[in-house]
Parts: structure tokens; C-alpha cells; sequence
């Protein structure tokens, strides 16, 4: 075709997700993929069948647009029995393809031109483009060396234009968790405001040592101004199926559900059905905790036969690795050449920053097989 429109790009500065990018490299390079954040662990069988069991009893047609009404029970029976928040499942609760797609209806909904959005760095890379592709301006603070979130500079960021402040625990891409007192202190912040809080909770069940989730649900008078994102993918080892959900108090949730409806209508129905029936097994997510401690727990013994040193992890499945002691180069370099040279591919922590603090750090997922792990880490040991 020889006609080229002269179209200018909502988004000039956003390139291929560096997910795709990694990913793309690891498979062009034979090498171990520790960058993209998906399980290679076994779903449980049960799990598929359930699904095959209700795609061929026929229920292969459009689902509800905003969820299947038995599974949107199970989620908000779910929600009050851990977090003791109550949520009325028709109203207050959307299924969705994801979290990210819970997150871009969310803004689609909230944000006008002009709004202001809190961004806590490094953030995960949907957040800002959802933002600004609804006319809104992200508001940049970065966590403490230390991982923590300067509460202070979160609230000399807030000004009349601000709409919403979003937050992530625990947090991808550090693993670091909140704690009570940093939700107390985000209640006194938010108090007497008009601020929404966007909490993106998709490891809700992956935290270690004994720590607690600290859900926003669990604080009412933050829940009643909060939007919280969920993922069965992370949950199930499904991050394939595009299954999560968002709960929000029933004024906030009917903006989201008009946009929602118009993004994608509705969601996979046999995944929908199979999943309402699997919740009855409590289990299954309740025992993540102690699976991903394991899996945490072996791949920092695997580090310690390397020069690499590790970060503090205390939830979901990523693990940072500091690397300033074996090289200059900066992040995305490096992880190229790990991915190249040495045969295992890592996520570069710049891509989380908009204005990137370089402490030479890597994330890698250890959500995989341990064969997996130790064909990784062979090549890690190589590098003197």
C-alpha cells in the first residue's frame, strides 16, 4: 500500500512492552525465561476439567457483561470471609480479562482530561498508559531505597486536580508488601478528600514469612473509596486465561462497568463457570503462601552459588538481584547480554521508572519448575 496517514500516536513514547520484548529474546536465544511473569507449574487437573466439563455441556455463549452471578457470589463471599469487607456481588463486583484490563476500565472510568493520578515507582508499565490515554497526568513518587513508600512525598504530591492515587501490594516488580501502618497512613492521607485509592492486589496470596496481606478491604473507611484489582491467573497458574475481577463500592463500580462493556463485554464463560465451582476448594489458593516461600527459598539457595546478590523479597514471585559489583552496564544492556551470552533473560528494573534511578537490579521470576530454576542459574554461576 503506498497511502500513509498522517496519524499522530497517542502514545509516542511507548514502544513493545519489554514483557514481549524478553520474552521474544529468550526464545530467538534458546535461553531460560526468567523475565516474563508466568508460572510453568502444573494447573491442576481438576481445574481443566471443569472447564472441559462445561464448554461441552454447552456453555460456550456470551456470559453476563459484567460476570457470571455465581462466581461474582463465590468472590464477594471470598472477600468478607478473608478481609471481612462485605461487597454485593451483582453491584460491586466485575469480572474481567485481567487485572490489566480492570485497571484500564478503572481509569477509562475516573479519569477526565486534565486529572492528576499518583504513581509510586517503579510501577508496573500499564498504569501511566492508561492514564494518559484517558487525558490524565501521572504524579511520579518513587519508593524508598530501602522499598518503602515515602508517604511523605505522596502527600506533598497531592493537589486540587488530583483524582486518584494508585498502589500496588505486594509489589511487582520489588516484592515488597505493605504493612498496617502504611494503610493507616494512606487513610489519613485520603481522609476529608475526593481521592480514589486503585489498588492492584493480584498476589494477594503469595506473602511470606508469616507477613498478612493487608488488603485495603480489610479498612473500611478506605475500601469505601477504593477500587481493588484481582487475578485468578496468578492464583491458578492460568495467566493465559485473562481472569480477574475488580471490586468497588456500587456509585464507582457503575462508571467502571459502562466502560468495561465497551473494552471487551464480557469474559471466556466456560472459565467463568469452571472457576465458581474450583473457589470451593479454599485450599488452593490458601496453600500459595507456602508453595511460592519454597520455590522463593530455592532459587535464593541457586543465587547463593553466584556473585549476584539479593534483594529483600517478601511477596509475590519475583526476585530483585543487585549486579552493580560485577558491571557497569546499565540495565537493559545487561539483561540482553545475560540473555544473549549466558543464556537466561531477566527484566530490567528501568523499564518501571520514568525517571530511572540505576542501582543495577534485575527481576526474576522463580515461579517455575526447579529443573527450570537450576538450568537458569547455571548461567548466572558463569559470570565471574
Amino acid at each position: 500500500m503506498n497511502f500513509q496517514h498522517p496519524l499522530t500516536s497517542k502514545q509516542p513514547d511507548v514502544g513493545t512492552t519489554i514483557f514481549a520484548v524478553m520474552t521474544g529474546l529468550a526464545n530467538q536465544h534458546g535461553a531460560v525465561n526468567l523475565a516474563q511473569g508466568f508460572p510453568n507449574l502444573d494447573v491442576d487437573p481438576k481445574l481443566i476439567a471443569l472447564v472441559d466439563q462445561h464448554s461441552r455441556e454447552g456453555k460456550n455463549q456470551y456470559a453476563p457483561m459484567p460476570g457470571l452471578p455465581a462466581l461474582k457470589e463465590k468472590i464477594a463471599a471470598k472477600i468478607e470471609e478473608q478481609y471481612g469487607a462485605i461487597y454485593h456481588p451483582i453491584n460491586e463486583v466485575l469480572i474481567t480479562a485481567g487485572a490489566t484490563q480492570a485497571i484500564y476500565a478503572t481509569l477509562s472510568a475516573i479519569v477526565f482530561p486534565g486529572d492528576e493520578v499518583i504513581v509510586i515507582e517503579p510501577a508496573y508499565d500499564c498504569y501511566e498508559p492508561g492514564i494518559k490515554l484517558n487525558g490524565g497526568v501521572p504524579v511520579r513518587t518513587q519508593l524508598t531505597l530501602d522499598m518503602k513508600v515515602d508517604w511523605t512525598d505522596v502527600k506533598n504530591k497531592i493537589s486540587p486536580k488530583t483524582r486518584a492515587i494508585m498502589i500496588n501490594t505486594p509489589h511487582n516488580p520489588t516484592g515488597s508488601v505493605l504493612r498496617a501502618e502504611d494503610l493507616r497512613t494512606l487513610e489519613k492521607i485520603v481522609h476529608n478528600t475526593n481521592i480514589i485509592v486503585i489498588s492492584d492486589e493480584v498476589y494477594e496470596h503469595i506473602v511470606f514469612d508469616g507477613e498478612r496481606h493487608e488488603s485495603v478491604c480489610r479498612y473500611p473507611a478506605l475500601a469505601e473509596r477504593s477500587v481493588v484489582l484481582f487475578s485468578f491467573g496468578k492464583t491458578y497458574h492460568v495467566t493465559g486465561w485473562r481472569l480477574g475481577y475488580c471490586i468497588a463500592p456500587e456509585n464507582i463500580m457503575k462508571e467502571i462497568v459502562k466502560c468495561h462493556q465497551f473494552q471487551t463485554y464480557c469474559i471466556h464463560t466456560p472459565v467463568q463457570y469452571a472457576v465458581a465451582d474450583y473457589l470451593d476448594h479454599k485450599e488452593k489458593y490458601l496453600e500459595l503462601n507456602v508453595l511460592f516461600q519454597e520455590k522463593r527459598d530455592y532459587f535464593l539457595s541457586l543465587v547463593k552459588q553466584t556473585r549476584f546478590k539479593a534483594l529483600p523479597c517478601a511477596g509475590t514471585y519475583f526476585q530483585l538481584l543487585n549486579y552493580a559489583h560485577l558491571s557497569e552496564e546499565g540495565d537493559r544492556e545487561y539483561a540482553k547480554r545475560l540473555t544473549i551470552d549466558y543464556k537466561i533473560a531477566a527484566i530490567p528494573i528501568s523499564v518501571f521508572y520514568h525517571n530511572f534511578r540505576d542501582d543495577k537490579i534485575l527481576r526474576f521470576c522463580f515461579a517455575k519448575k526447579n529443573e527450570t530454576l537450576e538450568k537458569g542459574v547455571e548461567g548466572l554461576m558463569k559470570i565471574k
